[in-house]
């Protein structure tokens, strides 16, 4: 009934009447996203007249009633095919001021027509086939750079880059032709980088650093969605970077991580907000060239040694790990660098632990940057082993059981989904500098298992990255408990009573061939496979790593 009286006015009414129809249909239906199958018909007839007025010279404010119907209507895939044509395309185009001969965005009572032009456009691109190639025809990504281009410095249109950056996104996700077109061509990593140091009002204090204001005001909603969707457009842009090849490259780079950077140490209007924002800064920072991620750390100026020293005279000498990372201005510093963006991302890593779900999603790629980050730059592997991994001092508790870091990503080594176990153990490994008995230290035999039993490791050693020496830091109260540390669960046990200290020999005898009997059944039914270490550390089924040792001792017996 609703689409029959707007049709009837869309077809036959001025505009006056067809904007106060367009209105009220847009009041009763701005939280419908699901329609009734037997309206089709009308939608797809109401669709096309509202294209029709568009195209005629209305007032601005029939034009934004029409559009707002128009968004609301786009969201039923089943009627955008026969409304998706070139020529409704270029109206909505020329509306959201995406045509090359609009020069300048002065008038502000056109803004709410862009918006909502830019609206429609989100919502017809993501939901029809044939609008995604219309796109590539028409060139879109390129008119919105253009766009952008006009409104970057520009903060009291927000919403037009939002949306804007928004139909970009979705452009650079369902189009790998367009990401590469952004990233060459377009010139789409330095503008999009430039529209987030708007956003955040950055000012720079030397190449890539920038000031933070801790007590300054946390992002306003408008510029935290503006910052939100540049981040998701970037990641499209930047998916594929993994090596860079020219110096100019490598700056723009890391000019973006010296942005991102900014953008952790800052807050959002709201908890969520913030961990959404923060959220997908680590997914780009994922895509950042590791040799680039240097600048996430920086030293301290001049102003904050001086401040370091006298905090450090402050503190008891028997807690070096403390006088390590105190400021009085919360800085967390590390060998005189300042590690606050490293601190953000521990922080941020735990509380999606605390979560407890969507691990896959939530917690990998913030480990696996955490981790890459470790391998590559030794002072922020050294600084998350200082705050991860602590000398031990109390040894009475299994590692997987407590609430400290430590203890929540040891639990995490045995958990069902295999992706999240395999980068929480070698997230360990590397603090470990990759070395076997270092990780066992900390995590136990049992824990570490399916990490050494894939590296082939489980006889020992150490991976195959090359790390510094560093000194001893094992405690006094570690090194005493240490012969008593049982080496599988990795903690101290109280010492147990031999059960076949009271047998005989005879009931020893009964017991050991009721147990040999045992185990050949099992055997013999394939329900148990003895297995063994072949020479490369990894494990094999008895017979076969038996015969490989054999090969070896009669090569050894030859050659001599």
């Amino acid at each position: 009934m609703d689409e029959e009286r707007a049709l009837y006015i869309v077809r036959a009414g001025e505009a006056g009447a067809i904007e106060r129809v367009l209105r009220d249909y847009s009041d009763k239906h701005r939280a419908t996203f699901k329609f009734e199958p037997t309206d089709e018909d009308k939608r797809k007839k109401l669709c096309e007249g509202i294209f029709k007025v568009l195209i005629k010279d209305i007032p601005t404010t029939c034009q934004v009633s029409c559009l707002e119907v128009l968004r609301i209507l786009s969201r039923d895939k089943k009627i955008l095919v026969p409304v998706t044509t070139k020529e409704n395309m270029q109206i909505l185009l020329r509306l959201a001021k995406l045509n090359e001969s609009d020069d300048s965005l002065e008038k502000v009572s056109e803004f709410p027509v862009i918006v909502e032009s830019l609206k429609c456009l989100c919502n017809i691109v993501f939901n029809s086939q044939m609008a995604q190639q219309l796109s590539l025809e028409l060139n879109l990504a390129a008119k919105l750079c253009n766009l952008l281009r006009k409104c970057k410095d520009r903060k009291f249109i927000n919403d037009i880059k939002c949306f804007d950056l928004r139909l970009l996104f979705l452009l650079s996700l369902l189009h790998t032709d367009i990401r590469s077109q952004l990233r060459y061509e377009l010139q789409g990593l330095p503008l999009l980088t430039q529209i987030l140091e708007s956003a955040f009002s950055i000012k720079w204090t030397d190449e890539y650093e920038s000031a933070i204001d801790h007590n300054g005001p946390p992002l306003s909603p408008q510029e935290t969605d503006c910052a939100i969707e540049a981040l998701k457009a970037l990641f499209n842009v930047t998916v594929d970077s993994w090596k860079v090849h020219k110096e100019s490259d490598s700056h723009q780079f890391r000019v973006m991580a010296a942005v991102l950077r900014h953008c952790l140490l800052i807050v959002g209007p709201t908890e969520d907000k913030t961990e959404e924002l923060h959220s997908n800064a680590v997914n780009l920072l994922s895509n950042v060239p590791v040799s680039c991620l240097d600048v996430l750390i920086c030293p301290l100026t001049h102003e904050e040694t001086a401040q370091e020293a006298t905090t450090l005279d402050e503190v008891p000498s028997d807690k070096t790990a403390e006088k390590e990372t105190v400021l009085k201005n919360n800085t967390m510093v590390y060998n005189g660098m300042n590690m606050e963006a490293i601190h953000v991302l521990l922080n941020f890593m735990e509380k999606r632990i605390d979560k407890g779900s969507s691990y896959r999603e939530g917690l990998t790629p913030v480990l696996s940057l955490l981790t890459e980050c470790s391998r590559a730059h030794r002072n922020i592997r050294k600084f998350l082993k200082d705050q991860v991994l602590p000398p031990l001092r109390d040894v009475t508790n299994r590692p997987e059981v407590g609430s400290t870091v430590r203890n929540k990503l040891v639990r995490l080594m045995t958990h069902v989904d295999l992706g999240v176990k395999q980068i929480a153990a070698e997230f360990l490994f590397v603090l470990c500098k990759e070395r076997v008995d270092s990780l066992l230290k900390y995590t136990g035999y049992g824990n570490a298992a399916g990490l050494l039993a894939a590296r082939g490791l489980l006889a020992g050693g150490r991976g195959d990255n090359w790390y510094s020496e560093d000194e001893d830091t094992d405690t006094e109260e570690y090194k005493n408990a240490k012969p008593n540390i049982n080496l599988i669960t990795g903690h101290l046990e109280e010492p147990m009573p031999n059960p076949i200290d009271e047998m005989t020999e005879e009931q020893k005898e009964y017991e050991a061939m009721k147990l040999v009997n045992m185990l050949d059944k099992l055997s013999r039914e394939e329900l148990l496979k003895p297995m063994g270490l072949k020479p490369d550390g990894t494990i094999t089924p008895l017979e076969e790593a038996l015969n490989q040792y054999s090969v070896i001792e009669e090569t050894s017996s030859d050659t001599d």
